[in-house]
């Protein structure tokens, strides 16, 4: 567990964090669980709360940021084990009870591995049935004393995060990460940076950019958010003003959703835009062909000519230049929005 603030833990998990919510030893039905992470991932979950809270204390509620799959892959079996509630925004009811899927990712934007694997993601929904239950309209969080939930919308329609105004600690879902989600390096290795929401499951790019202004305004100092490290003071805020004052260049030049967004309701998705021209997934296949090209050419038996000293290395060195080469220029090619 990384401590956030001093009543909030991040539980790191794969792809996606969780958090807990009150302090060590809280009571049975005081705190409170952010998030679900990952399929598969109730265990580890559960076992840091009970580290946290003790053997027998169990959450008040699980509150969702929204329904994407690595931020509900386990609630179902969270609110079962701990027989806790679940609520979230009424516009993420639809794809918590059934109702609609998610509209679909676009793998044409970011520019990454992340995105171009978007195409494969589960985009639900799922079906928590009696379970699940809508946040307090008086901005209230249940389980989470001194909190308000924020309407956050543009990575998904009914996308909140959670704020204090007592030590202004804002837990911003996906409304804006601290890792650029798109690169797989950069999310494995936590290289921490404010950055847009990931791109290719953001279906309104202008009320993403109105959610970054509205949590910038806030002056929040500490930031936890759904992939990445915390961020605090100074850094947090500089780089969230920096993201809300430059967001154009944070859209992606081209995709699905950039011309016109994704639109839904309390029942689930209406209409969803045409999909754009995606190179992605022929690119990668290229990309993956010529570094196994170079590989082999660079790495493979000749048959000596003759036997003059340095000659294999000659043929060797020179295959490898012709690898590099041909990588340049399949490199400096066309290349997908980013």
């Amino acid at each position: 567990m990384i401590p956030v603030v001093r009543d909030v833990v991040q539980v790191p998990l794969s792809l996606a964090n969780v958090y807990l919510v009150g302090p060590p030893g809280a009571p049975d039905r005081t705190w409170a669980i952010v998030d679900a992470g990952l399929p598969g991932s109730a265990g580890k979950i559960e076992r840091a709360a009970r580290t946290r809270f003790g053997p027998h204390s169990r959450p008040a509620a699980i509150v969702l940021t929204h329904g994407h799959f690595d931020h509900v892959g386990s609630v179902k079996r969270l609110a079962i084990d701990f027989d806790a509630p679940v609520f979230a925004h009424p516009l993420e009811m639809p794809y918590l009870t059934g109702l609609s899927s998610y509209p679909p990712p676009d793998p044409s934007v970011g520019g990454g591995v992340m995105s171009c694997l978007s195409r494969f993601f589960p985009r639900g929904p799922i079906d928590l049935g009696e379970d699940v239950f809508s946040l307090p309209l008086d901005g209230s969080v249940p389980g989470m004393p001194g909190w308000l939930w924020l309407w956050t919308p543009g990575h998904t329609p009914g996308h909140v995060s959670f704020f204090r105004a007592a030590d202004r600690a804002l837990i911003a879902g996906d409304a804006f990460v601290t890792v650029k989600q798109e690169s797989a390096a950069s999310a494995l290795l936590w290289k921490s940076r404010v950055s847009r929401p990931p791109a290719y499951w953001t279906t309104d790019w202008e009320r993403a950019r109105r959610s970054v202004e509205m949590l910038a305004s806030v002056e929040p100092h500490s930031a936890a958010t759904g992939h990445g490290p915390p961020l605090y003071a100074d850094e947090l805020r500089e780089e969230l003003h920096e993201l809300a004052e430059t967001f154009d260049k944070a859209i992606p030049r081209c995709g699905r959703y950039v011309g016109k967004p994704a639109i839904a309701d309390e029942l689930g998705v209406l209409s969803v835009p045409p999909p754009v021209p995606d190179r992605t997934l022929l690119l990668s296949a290229l990309g993956l062909g010529a570094v196994g090209a170079a590989l082999y050419l660079a790495t493979r038996r000749r048959r000596p000519r003759a036997p003059s000293h340095g000659s294999q290395f000659a043929l060797t060195a020179g295959s490898t230049r012709s690898a590099k080469s041909r990588m340049k220029r399949f490199m400096s090619g066309p290349r997908w929005c980013r």
